[in-house]
Order: structure tokens, then C-alpha cells, then sequence
């Protein structure tokens, strides 16, 4: 029977359950992804949910039914579905996971081989399409499902990112948000001469301390204060799928993803003199400024994973990082990890003699940025066009990589429709002035004020 499939997004599969997401849609789509493919074996994952379970069997049963073996990896987060489709050269993977929506929803992120994204434009809508109708691929022999442990090298490729020799004892809050993070925190423990403050870290797919969404501010408490209680070196949280790591410095304090990404460029640059390093056009200067100091060469990409990893790979680029704290790496088939980076900062940490806070707290004064600010606005594209003519006379620069970005002399803001919500988000920065980013953050936020 042909159907109507509602859950698919810009970037990957998430819907409601029962309603815009079910085992038969599941089925579907997994069937639909061989199809679409040509994929003859493709790795599966899953996370914790309790529902994640039977959707990874209907997933499996789709694309077994189409001809492909499944290379099933079992329980953990996104970045080991990329790491198992390139290490183990499959055809393309698929992780079910709904990351950091609430517990009565789930998705699936696919990639291709190479663990290549598969987004809006580079597949999905034909998936869709191939999963709405009544065929269904149906092979001479059906596939084989196998269990793959991939935990060796998984762990292996992660620490390959730092010099273990030259790590000292660091007191670290994690927060998994029990979420699937704890369990691959436990595999690299064992090599690491860390000790660890672990909260919210058993895997629990009822989320009984809340969805893990570090992003939320009521969600930072308890990293917070273990930090304070504790006297940690710094604190790391984490979404559910982890493939994204939020910091937090010595003192407990959040610190936004947009100076992660300097940071992290600056961990690196010195394994590769001269190399591209991409971020996006959100908030930029601070980048910029770094990549510059460290040798690299700074390359921006539009925000989004698919956007970022598609510039990675025609760039070479050794790192790329978006303030969303999705953190990018060459040696990590150009994909996303949410643990490559906090084990770069402790390497930073310990190896140094400056904290965390020190670390970043020149990048804070010297670009004071006002964060991500979401608004409801009716027409996207009408709100940005209005705010774009209001400052387009003055900007001594104007880029339309995403949304609208206007610079002038001493500040800089980027305003773009979201991807996967009907919001407009706005990013503001100035050069060394805090008073003035406030007063033009609160001078647009008045213009859009009417527009919902």
C-alpha cells in the first residue's frame, strides 16, 4: 500500500511514534536505502531508546529483504555507525536515533559508503519516495544480519588523536545524560590516566533526569555543580547519540560551542601546517583570527552536517567546527564525533599550563557574541530580506552563504532560517565590545519583533 511518509527531514529521518514513525515505516525505509544504493552490506546501530530496539529489527528486516547483509554494531552513538561504514568499507549505515528529541520519538540518520551523508539533496527525498510506494525490493536470497564488535578499533581510532605518554591525571565531570555516551566512556577509560566524575551516566531510554540536551540551560545544572563539588579540571555533557560534546571550564561555566571551534582548530593545525580548516557563517572572527595565527587556511561552509562534510572532503580539510558543537575531523572519514574533541581539550589541559577558562577567555572579550537566539516569524524569507535592507547600506561587507551575514567595521551578525524548525535564529558579535553586540542584538530583535 502506498503511503504517506511525514518524518523525513533536511538532514535525516525523526518523527513521533506511532503516528509519523513505525516499524512498518522503518521496514520501508531500510528496504528503500538498499534500493536506492545498490548496497549490498550496510551497517546498523542503534541508541538507547527503549524503542530503538524494534525499529533497528524492522530496519534490519527491510534491508535483508532487499538483498543486503547487515552488519549490525548494536548499542552506542551516530559517530560509531560513520566509523563502522568506512573502516569496515560497507556500502552505507544506518543508526537509529532520534538524538535529542523526547522519548516518544525516534529517526535514523543514513549515510552512503564512505560514511558519505545522505541529506534532503543527495538521496533522501528519493529514499522517500522509493519507501512511499507500494513496491518493495524483494531479492533472490535475502541478506544475512551479523553482530559486529567494533569496539577495538572504535576506541583505537579515538585515542589515535592524542599522545597518551604525555597525559597527566585531569579530574573530569562527564554528564552522558544516560544516553548512550557512558558506555563508550567506559571502553577508554582503562588507557586514560583521567579520573572521572561520571552523572547521569548509566544508559536509561526512559531519560529519568530528562531527553539529554545539553543545550537546554536546566539540563547544565547538575555538570555544573559536580564541577564546584568535585574542584574538577572541566566538565563535559553530551546529547544522546553523542555527536555532540558541550564543555564546561573549571568553574562550572558554559562555555558556547563558536570558541570550541577555535580551540580545537588550534589543537590541530600544528599535526598539518597550511591546512583547511572549515566553520560556518553564524559567528566567524574568532575562527578566523586563529586559523590565521595557527597557519591554516580558513575555508566557511553552510551550516549543516552535510554541507560541512561535503566542503571537508573537497577541501581536505584537516578540522571543521559549527557552534552547534559538532565537531569535524579528516582522520575520522570527515565526519562528526562528540568524543574526539573533549579527549583534544584534556590533551590541551594536561599537557599545558593554562585552564580551560584561560584558554578561551581572551577569545570571549576579544569577540563577545550573543549566542544562538531563536524567533517564530511567519515568513522566514520576508524577515530576513527586511532586516537585510535595513543594514545592507552600512555593511562594508555581504555574504549569503546561509541566511544573511552583514559586517561592519566593529560588529558582524548572521541571521538564517533553521533547517528542521520554523524558527529564524540570530548570532551577533562585535570586536572587543560586549555593550555594543547587546544593543544591536536587541536592536534586530526589535525588528522582528510583529513578524511571527
Amino acid at each position: 500500500m502506498s503511503i504517506n511518509i511525514t518524518s523525513f527531514k533536511a538532514y535525516d529521518i525523526r518523527g513521533q511514534i506511532p503516528n509519523e514513525l513505525n516499524p512498518d515505516i522503518a521496514y520501508r525505509i531500510g528496504n528503500a536505502a538498499v534500493e536506492f544504493l545498490g548496497a549490498k552490506t550496510m551497517v546498523l546501530g542503534r541508541d538507547i531508546r527503549l524503542s530503538s530496539g524494534e525499529f533497528a529489527d524492522a530496519v534490519a528486516a527491510g534491508m535483508r529483504e532487499a538483498g543486503a547483509d547487515v552488519l549490525d554494531i548494536g548499542l552506542g552513538g551516530t559517530e560509531m555507525v560513520y566509523f563502522a561504514t568506512g573502516d569496515l568499507q560497507a556500502d552505507g549505515g544506518i543508526m537509529v536515533t532520534a538524538s535529542h528529541n523526547p522519548a516518544d520519538y525516534n529517526g535514523l540518520k543514513l549515510v552512503r559508503r564512505e560514511a558519505r551523508p545522505i541529506s534532503g539533496d543527495t538521496g533522501l527525498a528519493e529514499i522517500r519516495k522509493i519507501a512511499e510506494r507500494d513496491s518493495r525490493l524483494t531479492a533472490e536470497a535475502a541478506g544475512a544480519r551479523k553482530e559486529i564488535d567494533i569496539s577495538q578499533r572504535y576506541i583505537e581510532r579515538l585515542l589515535s588523536f592524542v599522545d597518551l605518554p604525555s597525559l597527566s591525571r585531569l579530574r573530569i565531570v562527564t554528564n552522558a545524560g544516560n544516553g548512550g555516551a557512558g558506555l563508550t566512556l567506559d571502553k577508554l577509560e582503562p588507557h586514560l590516566p583521567f579520573e572521572f566524575i561520571k552523572v547521569h551516566h548509566e544508559p536509561d531510554g526512559t531519560f529519568p533526569n530528562g531527553v539529554p540536551n545539553p543545550m537546554h540551560e536546566e539540563n547544565r545544572e547538575s555538570t555544573i555543580d559536580a564541577i564546584r563539588r568535585n574542584k574538577a579540571d572541566f566538565g563535559i555533557a553530551w546529547d544522546g547519540d553523542f555527536d555532540r560534546c558541550f564543555f564546561f571550564d573549571e568553574n562550572g561555566r558554559f562555555i558556547e560551542g563558536y570558541y570550541m571551534v577555535g580551540l580545537l582548530a588550534q589543537t590541530q593545525l600544528p599535526r598539518d601546517p597550511g591546512s583547511a580548516i572549515v566553520y560556518d557563517p553564524r559567528l566567524t572572527w574568532s575562527t578566523i583570527e586563529i586559523v590565521k595565527q595557527f597557519g591554516g587556511r580558513p575555508v566557511q561552509s553552510k551550516s549543516g552536517h552535510s554541507f560541512m562534510k561535503e566542503v571537508m572532503r573537497r577541501e581536505d580539510a584537516l578540522y571543521g567546527g559549527e557552534m552547534s558543537a559538532h565537531h569535524y575531523f579528516r582522520d575520522f572519514f570527515y565526519c562528526d564525533s562528540g568524543m574526539i574533541p573533549w579527549l583534544l581539550v584534556a590533551e590541551l589541559v594536561a599537557t599545558g599550563d593554562a585552564t580551560l577558562s584561560e584558554l578561551v577567555d581572551d577569545r570571549m572579550e576579544k569577540f563577545p557574541a550573543s549566542g544562538e537566539i531563536n524567533r517564530k516569524v511567519s515568513d522566514a524569507g520576508k524577515a530576513i530580506k527586511v532586516i537585510r535592507d535595513r543594514y545592507a547600506a552600512d555593511a562594508v561587507a555581504i555574504d549569503e552563504t546561509d541566511g544573511v551575514s552583514l559586517e561592519f567595521d566593529q560588529w558582524r551578525f548572521n541571521l538564517r532560517s533553521s533547517n528542521t524548525e520554523p524558527v529564524i535564529r540570530l548570532n551577533v558579535e562585535s570586536r572587543g565590545d560586549a555593550a555594543l553586540m547587546r544593543e544591536k542584538t536587541g536592536e534586530i530583535l526589535g525588528l522582528l519583533e510583529g513578524m511571527g
